[in-house]
This record gives structure tokens, C-alpha cells and sequence, in this order.
């Protein structure tokens, strides 16, 4: 199994950070133990983390500000990257902040936040139609925001882009004009977006599950307390986690892993997985979920 993948001209590591979970509850405000959630930053490195997924948004700006104060002046090979498209209220709503002139933006405040003249990967989330928009919104067409991030790529403002919770159709459009990876809800028991991590294996695209092992918010299914993952993780002598990350790895090639996790202990557990073998019984247990 490959332990790299070519994202945008860079080998990046497939066992990766996401630095969502190091904010406060919701995703918002300060973590609980600041100086646990830097030391965890600094541990990711430590273990050969070389791509770090965050976004202005979250918090807002906490995480950002996190890995600015931890890891700056950054390491020549690491990959940050951020995400564009939607902004926090008072209340912690999601809300979208799709336009040409809104995305420029809050890629500028990214780099601000995180000290940078430029940035690797810039996502763009894409938020559906009838996804937190406030009464009266009108969504902006997909390639007018696709033309935005190809002009902060003829900039200079970032090398690359990518593109987040998109349909098949659309992460089709954003490959087409440009993207270098697809970053979508995807997990051991949860399959449905399939046919977008084989579109991405076929064009050479990363494919970048978040929520690998179940969504924090409780609406995505929890991996590793499935009773066949835990079976099977006993049988290895590997904890749930790993195995469902493992399976990750083992599925395709072009898959870069972000958990997240503000605990040390967690961390490295979450990277442990890289060492998991699973066999083809394994597998096929697995998958027969």
C-alpha cells in the first residue's frame, strides 16, 4: 500500500490531520485545553503529518489561529489546506458565502489568519440549494464560482483548489476545470458517494473522506462501534478506529485520511492505522456491512 499520493505536485503523506475538532463544542469558539490542542499540532508533525486540512471558518478563525501559533514558520513540505464558501453566525449557523467577490475574500483572510503569502489547496464548499440558506438566497451558479478559484490560481494566491461536499455531477465540473482534489462525507458504512472517489481514481484526484469514522453531530454513521469492525479489530489486535481508518487506506489509492481529534492519545491512535494489514477476509468482512 502506498503511503504518499501526488496532490497538485506534492507527495502528501495519506495519513493527514483535520483541524476541525480541535475548536470548542460545535465547532465554535476556543478548545477546552489550548495548550494540549497545540501540543497535539505539533505532535501530528512529529508522526509525519505532512497535509493539514482547517478553515477560517472554523471556530471562526480558532483553528487557523491554532495552527499559525504552532507550527509557524511551517515545515517546507506541508500542505495546508483551507476552505471557502461559508461563514459562521453569532449562533454558530452555517451559512453560504458563495460569490466570486465573497470567495476572493475569505481566501485572503485564510491566508492572514494562517500567516501565508500563499496556500497549497483551497476548497471550495459547495452548499446546496436548501442547505442553511436564509430566506430569499439565491445560489450562485457552480462555474462562476469555479472561474473565482481558477483566477486566485492565475494569481498566484493559491497553487491549487478543490472542491467539497459536490455531487459526482459537480465534483465532475470542478475536475474539469481544475480541481485537485474532492473532499466529501464518506465512511466504511457509509458508501454512498462511490461513484465520485472511483471519478477521482480515474482522473488521478485525491479523494478526501471527512467523517471518516462517524460525524461529531451525531447524523453520520459511527464506525467503530459497528459490531463487525470491532470483530475484526479484536481479531488484529487493532483498536475499531484503526480498522475503520485502515479500510480507508486499503479501499483506493488516491484517498488522503484527515481525522480529526484534540486529544494526544487519540492522535495516535488515529495514525496507528497506517500499520494495520487487513486481509482479503478482512475486507470482505468489512465490506459485507
Amino acid at each position: 500500500m502506498d503511503k504518499t499520493f501526488e496532490m497538485g505536485g506534492q507527495h502528501v503523506d495519506r495519513m493527514g490531520f483535520g483541524a476541525m475538532q480541535l475548536c470548542g463544542p460545535g465547532v465554535m469558539g476556543q478548545p477546552a485545553d489550548r495548550d494540549q490542542a497545540l501540543a497535539v499540532l505539533r505532535r501530528a508533525l512529529e508522526l509525519g503529518v505532512n497535509h493539514v486540512d482547517t478553515s477560517e471558518f472554523y471556530g471562526p478563525h480558532v483553528s487557523n489561529q491554532l495552527i499559525r501559533e504552532a507550527l509557524h514558520p511551517y515545515a517546507e513540505d506541508l500542505v495546508l489546506v483551507s476552505k471557502v464558501g461559508a461563514h459562521r453566525d453569532e449562533a454558530g449557523a452555517w451559512l453560504p458565502s458563495q460569490s466570486p467577490e465573497d470567495l476572493i475574500r475569505d481566501t485572503h483572510e485564510n491566508l492572514e489568519t494562517l500567516g501565508l503569502d500563499r496556500l497549497h489547496v483551497m476548497n471550495l464548499r459547495v452548499m446546496p440549494k436548501d442547505d442553511h440558506a436564509p430566506a430569499g438566497y439565491q445560489p450562485v451558479p457552480l462555474d462562476e464560482q469555479l472561474d473565482a478559484m481558477r483566477r486566485l490560481v492565475d494569481e498566484g494566491v493559491i497553487e491549487h483548489f478543490g472542491v467539497s461536499t459536490v455531487t459526482a455531477e459537480q465534483a465532475a465540473q470542478g475536475i474539469e476545470a481544475g480541481a485537485v482534489q474532492v473532499q466529501n462525507a464518506y465512511n466504511l458504512r457509509s458508501r454512498g458517494d462511490e461513484a465520485t472517489l472511483e471519478l477521482c481514481r480515474d482522473k488521478g484526484v485525491a479523494y478526501v473522506p471527512y467523517f471518516p469514522l462517524g460525524s461529531a453531530f451525531g447524523w453520520f454513521p459511527r464506525v467503530d462501534e459497528d459490531p463487525a469492525v470491532v470483530r475484526v479489530a479484536e481479531r488484529l489486535g487493532h483498536s475499531p478506529a484503526q480498522v475503520g481508518l485502515a479500510w480507508l487506506l486499503h479501499h483506493a489509492p488516491n484517498v488522503l485520511l484527515i481525522p480529526g481529534t484534540s486529544k494526544l492519545a487519540h492522535l495516535e491512535e488515529n495514525m496507528g492505522a497506517a500499520d494495520v494489514v487487513l486481509s482479503a477476509q478482512d475486507v470482505a468482512e468489512l465490506e459485507a456491512l
